[in-house]
């Protein structure tokens, strides 16, 4: 183990608010799962902010599209930073998927202060570029106004997706 790291660097932290996991999500998950012995996912949310689905539900739901990697986990964390989660679960690494230059820039900061912060290192992960435009919340708008979003969801996934936005 890389005494440099305070956690596991075996172990990496997928922070998100996965409001619901995509498939631009699951490309990312799975490929740090052929990388890292255990990819914990981690549900991040803002309690003052509606979702589409509860944290537990969220956590059900990347369960099930991620049955199929035996090294990867889901799990609901309250409200705190992310490198206190990467204490928690011991992981000395914070994967990040980017989709774009404007994630990045987005990032880059956070990844500059958590380490200054904790010492914890962030590793950016290019997203697939023909999923490049997915986002939960562009996925969640379009399906609510019918459009068909089968491709761009995880199979356990839509069909909880479509009977939430209906009702």
């Amino acid at each position: 183990m890389n005494d440099l790291l305070p956690g596991d660097p075996r172990r990496c932290v997928c922070p998100g608010s996965y409001d619901p996991i995509t498939m631009g999500h699951l490309d990312v998950i799975t490929r740090a799962a052929s990388i890292f012995e255990e990819v914990i996912v981690a549900v991040l949310f803002n309690p003052a902010k509606a979702g589409t689905f509860t944290p537990d539900e969220r956590v059900a739901l990347i369960s099930e599209s991620t049955g199929h990697l035996p090294n990867v986990r889901a799990q609901a964390f309250e409200p705190q930073l992310v490198v206190d989660v990467c204490r928690s679960v011991d992981a000395g690494i914070l994967l990040k998927g980017l989709r774009g230059v404007t994630d990045f820039e987005y990032e880059w900061p956070m990844a500059l202060m958590n380490a200054e912060m904790a010492g914890v290192e962030t590793l950016f992960m290019p997203g697939d570029p023909a999923m490049a435009h997915y986002s939960s919340s562009l996925i969640r708008l379009i399906a609510s106004h019918g459009a068909d979003v089968s491709a761009m969801v995880p199979s356990p996934v839509l069909r909880p997706l479509m009977d939430r936005l209906r009702h």
